[in-house]
């Protein structure tokens, strides 16, 4: 039996404890070789400890990390429990950072916001919920942390959270709802306090440790029935130019006449026998047969690979999407996204891109800028002349080829697409396609 997977993403200010949050997940679960803890151990020392291992250092691995004392990069780590796999991105907290964080959080499943007992909800924390709002993820887990600094203070616990689900209140309401679900627990990751075993010294919290909390927590929100299907096509299968047609399920006798078109189903469901549009063309035909490297398939459900036999010789190329009729999603060359802007030199009105959205890639031109977050205030303020690196601001784009496309609210792997960079082919942008700005509070 395979585990699930459970991504999940820590964010908050700097000094708020989530490299040794994480620190303390991989060591109380058990998860860190002898020679990890050695070479730990080792730079502990070298660091004028007391003697006692800095778990942060697990996951602080560069070298201008450990000197600085901060998380700069996205530090990935993997583990697994009897119950769930996991993938940890470790987020930096800095401002500075905020494309790290866009980068590390957008597949991510759950976002662990980290808050400083004493200093309660800082600027810094509010952004990175913002963000994690605005990435679409589903759940969020405060963890307030350092209750040992506060005498593990009840009254304490329930003022900050107070504080924090006012916030939080804002993120799902306004002109455009989240769907974020909020959860909080006390801990001291230092001490290991309702990490991964629950804590005596929080005789008043009645709910699980971390570990169970995320071993439990549900992820099936994509889940086939509650989205429509989507398959964009990245690859024409036709054996007589020389690609090679699945044998599962395929006599010699129909090799040669095979046409396929392979990818990932992103979402939703399809069936043998249903009937399916292929955009932007619109084209309609229904599925001869769905095909796998474990052989046919009656149905497929995402995130699955396959290869799609369609009743109907169609103009099908890489970058067309296929999808139900009546639940297709909009086609259009104009739109509006959130852009995280990741490059040093700042996006202007009239700058071109290639557009890298599924597996459909055009030229873009940036129309206009409608406007940009204040890290500050968190509040959307007047157009800019540009967005600078790192900032986050609506954009309003035209590509040159039709794109098919669902708000990422609705969708986040056909609802997103990245920006490159045509001369040096780097990536410079990172957006969530919307219809409205969003709004904090109603």
């Amino acid at each position: 039996m395979t585990l699930d997977l459970l991504r999940f993403t820590t964010a908050g200010s700097v000094d708020d404890g989530k490299s040794t949050l994480i620190g303390r997940l991989l060591y109380d679960s058990k998860q860190v070789f002898e020679d990890q803890l050695a070479q730990v151990a080792q730079a502990s020392e070298r660091r004028g400890g007391s003697g006692a291992l800095d778990l942060a250092l697990l996951t602080d691995g560069l070298r201008a990390e450990r000197e600085q004392g901060i998380t700069i990069d996205v530090a990935y780590r993997y583990f697994a429990t009897a119950r769930r796999r996991f993938i940890i991105a470790d987020c930096p907290g800095h401002r500075q950072y905020t494309r790290n964080m866009v980068t590390g959080a957008s597949t991510a499943d759950v976002a662990v916001v980290l808050i400083d007992a004493r200093n309660g909800v800082v600027e810094q924390s509010k952004r990175h919920a913002f963000v994690s709002a605005l990435l679409g993820i589903p759940h969020m887990v405060v963890a307030i942390n350092k209750m040992d600094l506060v005498g593990f203070s009840r009254e304490r616990y329930e003022e900050l959270v107070e504080e924090f689900e006012g916030f939080a209140r804002k993120l799902r309401g306004g002109k455009n709802p989240r769907r974020i679900d909020t959860s909080y627990i006390p801990m001291s990751a230092l001490d290991g306090d309702n990490v991964v075993e629950g804590s005596p010294r929080t005789p008043w919290y009645d709910g699980p440790p971390l570990l169970e909390w995320l071993e439990q927590v549900d992820v099936a929100y994509d889940h086939p029935d509650g989205r429509p299907a989507r398959f964009p096509v990245q690859w024409v299968i036709r054996p007589a130019n020389g690609a090679a047609a699945p044998a599962a399920g395929v006599d010699a006798g129909e090799r040669l006449d095979y046409r396929g078109y392979s990818g990932q189903l992103a979402s939703g469901a399809l069936r043998v026998g249903e009937e399916v549009a292929v955009l932007p063309a619109g084209a309609r035909t229904r599925i001869a047969g769905i095909d796998t490297y474990d052989g046919e398939l009656e149905e497929a459900l995402a995130p699955m690979s396959l290869t799609l036999r369609l009743e109907d010789d169609l103009d099908i190329s890489r970058g067309d999407l296929i999808c139900h009729p009546d639940e297709a999603p909009a086609v259009a060359r104009e739109f509006e996204a959130d852009v995280c802007w990741m490059a040093e030199q700042p996006l202007r009105a009239g700058a071109r891109y290639v557009l890298k959205h599924t597996s459909h890639s055009s030229i873009a031109a940036v129309d206009a800028i409608e406007d940009v977050i204040d890290v500050h205030t968190l509040a959307r303020v007047e157009p800019p002349a540009q967005l600078e690196l790192n900032d986050i601001g609506r954009v309003r784009l035209r590509t040159r080829a039709p794109l098919a496309f669902d708000p990422y609210a609705s969708n986040r792997r056909t609802g997103s697409f990245i920006l490159i960079d045509q001369d040096g082919n780097g990536t410079v942008g990172a957006g969530m396609i919307a219809q409205t700005p969003v709004v904090l509070g109603a």
